[in-house]
């Protein structure tokens, strides 16, 4: 079992440097902004031979009952019970503040070891700073700097006396290649996006069962993406929750250039992403620009339209509409499965997780070779390619590369002279035969070999 280490400390100290220095990549944001890191993050994370789970969690810091900071609070809370032991960051280049000792009362009172980490030491100005600390009674202060890497060595020595011995593993097993079947089965990996306040942390909430995520009326709540492991059904699915997108001309302060930057990546390591959209306002400029970043991008899609409790009609006529709705102003993706939910009632839930296997089951589809040969030949014979120029395109044969999304490689004699609206002809025509509905399909043009492009011309 993975030993747990929970980060924690008043704002501003360094929690989310450490905690991307020992997960080896930039997970968390950081900004000199007090109080970015709002949600509790895990990540598996290394120090020398040592491997375990560490939390990132919000600053410690104290708020009115119900307010944000208190919630925020009570998620730190949540990871220190999660924790085999604490790191208590406190910032060596101030010194200890009240609010690092009233604190370290917190962390004695966990009942978990705790290693005192004097972050920022770097240089002269740091080694005061960390000798104050000798004064909160956890122990001698483990200086650091989580920014530059120096210190790692006396933190893994400290942290080496608290962590089990490791459990040898069968290398064998562990390097042999997943079957079909295992592949078939790992979790999905799904990003939930959308504008702000669409709903994103309430829908993830109603699927863990628990206030795993904070929300708030406020818009921008969230703004790390947050991974959470949820298992529907049987079926594991990892699933991101994001910064809710704006346009990028309303987009001012870094902070927020930040979240939707982490929003993004979250979109481009996905394979299903749901594009959640407001019932009260749907298919918004915005909500259009966000599917179209999906489409480029290469992931299936899932619209859920949220808040239906909201909506005075919810008879199949409110249904078809959204239907034709997604199909007129989405065509890049026509097709593509919508589902009404309602995060907070629970409402559309079963459908929107089948609506995510489905879709990606799709996106990893692949054609039968026989059947996408007849469905060429019936399709060139029923809408012919155009002549341009006065000379008719030949289009020689289509075959299918790869799925993740669906994508082919059709060999023309004239690559650049096919048009745009051919394409979109042939794609909606392979989407309908083949069940392809709402993936993006990518089809490439590549130009025959010339048997005689070798052969120069005899001079007259």
């Amino acid at each position: 079992m993975s030993f747990t280490i929970a980060i924690i400390g008043r704002p501003n100290v360094g929690k989310s440097t450490l905690f991307n220095r020992l997960v080896g990549q930039k997970l968390a944001l950081v900004d000199d902004l007090p109080g970015v890191t709002r949600d509790r993050r895990e990540g598996e994370a290394r120090l020398g031979d040592l491997q375990f789970t560490i939390i990132d969690t919000a600053g410690l810091d104290e708020g009115a009952r119900g307010s944000l900071t208190a919630r925020m609070q009570e998620q730190t809370e949540t990871a220190i019970a999660q924790a085999d032991a604490l790191f208590f960051v406190v910032d060596a280049r101030i010194g200890l503040t009240p609010t690092d000792r009233a604190f370290a009362d917190f962390a004695r009172k966990a009942n978990k070891p705790v290693l005192l980490v004097a972050n920022k030491s770097e240089g002269k100005h740091g080694d005061a700073g960390a000798m104050e600390a000798f004064a909160l009674g956890l122990g001698d202060p483990i200086q650091i700097s989580a920014e530059h890497g120096e210190g790692m060595g006396e933190l893994y020595d400290a942290l080496a006396k608290l962590m089990p011995e490791p459990v040898e593993e069968d290398e064998d097993e562990d390097d042999a290649p997943l079957t079909e079947e295992e592949a078939a089965t790992r979790p999905i990996r799904v990003a939930i996006v959308g504008r702000p306040n669409a709903g994103k942390s309430t829908l993830i909430n109603h699927l863990l069962g628990e206030e795993r995520l904070l929300t708030s009326p406020e818009a921008g709540t969230t703004r790390d993406s947050i991974a959470v492991e949820i298992n529907w059904k049987g079926r594991d699915f990892r699933v991101f929750d994001t910064a809710g997108l704006r346009r990028r001309s309303r987009i001012e302060e870094k902070l927020e250039k930040l979240s939707v930057a982490d929003a993004l990546r979250a979109v481009r390591f996905a394979e299903v992403v749901v594009l959640m959209m407001d019932s009260q306002n749907r298919f918004e400029e915005q909500d259009l620009r966000i599917a179209d970043l999906i489409e480029r991008e290469g992931r299936a899609v899932v619209l859920a339209v949220n808040k239906w409790d909201l909506m005075e009609t919810k008879g199949g006529g409110a249904i078809s509409g959204l239907r034709r709705d997604a199909d007129h102003w989405l065509p890049q993706v026509k097709g593509v499965p919508i589902v009404a939910v309602s995060g907070l009632m629970g409402e559309g839930i079963d459908r929107l997780m089948q609506a995510i296997q489905d879709a990606y089951a799709v996106w990893n589809r692949r054609v039968p070779t026989a059947a996408l040969n007849r469905w060429f030949e019936q399709a060139i014979q029923a809408n012919p390619p155009p002549a341009v120029s006065g000379r008719r395109l030949k289009l020689n044969y289509i075959t299918q590369t790869k799925a993740r999304p669906p994508s082919f490689v059709l060999f023309c004699s004239r690559a650049d002279a096919v048009p745009q609206s051919y394409l979109r002809y042939l794609t909606n025509s392979m989407r309908e035969t083949f069940e392809l509905p709402g993936t993006p399909v990518r089809i490439t043009l590549r130009e025959k070999a010339n048997p005689f492009a070798h052969k120069r011309k005899r001079p007259s």
